[in-house]
């Protein structure tokens, strides 16, 4: 392994190596295990088996994508390469007994696709709840219940959507899934990036401390070692107990493929050392695709479309693939208009959907936070001229060039786009940052709250991942208490911001507001971690602004 990431961090670049402080991680000493013992238990020779769940995802009004890996014999294990062709079969029922079935079908695992399958079923009812299973060689898979979306034209009174990021193996449980598969209440759950992490054993975990072990023990480069990681996520009792009872929906951001990623390279990836960017970006997103129940729009990315009736619609975007390279901090290249993190294509693509919308609602599922985030408290009169002369962003100082912060001409576009066109009730969910933050999206950070504001951001914490006070290592809440009350100083259009809790959100819509419920979880080092509601925030419609309410829905 090289030394190309393992650099020390100078104090004014502010993690060159890692995405900001709160991405930061000390690499630790590697804890090797045997490959053997860290894959899926085995099936019997010869007798297929459903290691790995089922799961659903990308809901539309008349179809809904069904997923699942089948073992088909004892030697095809993920990544394997090995093992028979495999006939799969699926059903789908109005109930759980399968008294009802409206549609079954089936599909041939090779392994080619690392036996995992995809069954498309349209024909359905809309806003419906189903019941589904699959079935090779006489064995059945657990049972799971998926939901369609409402009908296009439908008035809808309500919707309700789990929403998590950054769930690293090596660094926890994933209660937060578990609180998630329990509410029985959901008409989907969005995971905005992070689904698995790349980093060798040890590099990325609980305050430098492995609390489990992933497999391959490796770094994944190749498509054998991003199947394996896919693979061993998916053996995660409560990961599968959340893809059991909703569909996701689902994109990806970095670490899917490798730290801080863009079109053409990684921090976390040395050319040559680690083979070429090209072919390591091919394997992460084959292995994706194949694991994860993601219906492509465009093929090779995340960025798609769906919509819930008239009440709202979401666009999800990939922000990884087209992106130009990050800039270094005091570059003066973050404001340069010919760097992008959407690419043109997509930019485009989301300021027309937003500007067609008929819906209540405009969702973005983003995966790194739009809020600007300034450091200091200058006044605007001063912060400006200062970040001209210094090169940094006009709207204020950035410390995290992944976000976009660092490609503000693209965000100046889009938000003039949503002023110029009057388009109201935009909301970005996003991930990312392992913090909860609630922010308006303010036209011009430097003199808001005079300016507008064109949207507002509801930013969901880690599931697992270090956040600040894991980083410095002392008990929870206690840099949040410190460090939120200057952030907040400093940024006006924050109403909230949390730097140390790990949990998840529950985002609620109805025509008069949309609102995010902040949970928390005791102990991601617990598999039993109790989950508690820590605030809620909402933006009421036609207000593009956030306030604070006092009680989740």
């Amino acid at each position: 392994m090289t030394s190309r990431h393992r650099s020390s961090e100078s104090a004014n670049s502010l993690s060159p190596r890692r995405r900001t402080v709160v991405k930061a991680a000390a690499a630790t000493a590697v804890l090797g295990a045997p490959l053997a013992a860290a894959l899926p238990a085995r099936a019997a020779a010869d007798t297929p088996a459903f290691l790995h769940g089922v799961a659903s995802g990308d809901p539309l009004p008349d179809g809904v994508l069904l997923w699942t890996r089948v073992t088909p014999t004892a030697e095809a294990t993920p990544g394997s390469g090995l093992g028979p062709d495999t006939e799969v079969s699926w059903v789908l029922a109005k109930d759980k007994a399968f008294t009802a079935i409206v549609a079954k079908g089936s599909v041939t695992a090779t392994a080619a696709s690392d036996h995992t399958v995809k069954a498309d079923v349209r024909g359905l009812e809309p806003a419906t709840d189903y019941w589904f299973r699959f079935s090779a060689g006489g064995t059945d898979s657990p049972v799971a219940r998926t939901r369609t979306a409402p009908a296009a034209d439908a008035a809808v009174s309500g919707l309700r959507f789990g929403v998590v990021s950054c769930a690293n193996w090596e660094a926890g449980y994933f209660a937060a899934y578990r609180h998630l598969a329990a509410r029985g209440d959901l008409n989907a759950w969005l995971h905005l990036g992070d689904y698995i992490y790349e980093y060798k054993t040890g590099e990325y975990a609980a305050r430098g401390t492995v609390v489990r072990p992933h497999a391959p023990a490796n770094e994944i480069i190749t498509l054998t070692d991003y199947r394996l990681r896919h693979a061993k996520y998916k053996t995660d009792p409560d990961l599968q107990a959340l893809h059991a009872k909703a569909p996701v929906i689902a994109i990806w951001d970095d670490h899917e493929f490798a730290d801080n990623a863009w079109s053409g390279g990684a921090v976390n990836h040395t050319e040559g050392a680690e083979g070429t960017w090209t072919a390591r970006k091919a394997a992460a997103k084959q292995a994706y695709f194949e694991w994860m129940p993601v219906r492509p729009a465009v093929e090779g990315t995340t960025y798609r479309r769906l919509r819930f009736g008239k009440l709202a619609d979401l666009s999800l975007l990939d922000l990884r693939s087209f992106r130009s390279q990050q800039a270094s901090t005091g570059s003066g290249s973050v404001d340069d208009p010919d760097r992008t993190i959407t690419g043109r294509a997509q930019l485009d693509w989301l300021k027309a959907g937003l500007k067609a919308s008929d819906t209540t609602w405009r969702l973005v599922g983003n995966s790194v936070m739009i809020a600007p985030f300034v450091i200091g408290s200058l006044s605007a009169d001063l912060l400006k001229p200062l970040a001209k002369l210094l090169g940094l962003p006009q709207e204020g100082l950035a410390v995290n060039a992944d976000q976009w912060d660092g490609y503000t001409d693209d965000r100046r576009e889009l938000l003039a786009h949503l002023r110029a066109n009057a388009i109201r009730n935009t909301v970005f969910l996003t991930g990312d940052i392992h913090m909860a933050w609630a922010n308006d999206v303010p036209v011009d950070a430097g003199t808001y709250p005079l300016s507008a504001s064109a949207a507002t951001e509801f930013v969901v914490t880690s599931v697992t991942s270090d956040n600040l006070d894991d980083i410095v290592k002392v008990p929870e809440s206690t840099v949040s208490a410190v460090a939120a009350p200057v952030i907040r100083a400093a940024n006006r259009h924050v109403h909230w911001v949390d730097t140390d809790r790990h949990g998840y959100g529950v985002l609620d819509i109805t025509a008069e507001r949309a609102q995010m419920d902040y949970y928390v979880l005791s102990d991601r080092t617990n598999a039993s971690a109790t989950s508690s509601w820590a605030r809620s925030y909402r933006t009421r419609s036609g207000t593009q602004k956030v306030e604070r309410t006092y009680d989740p829905v």
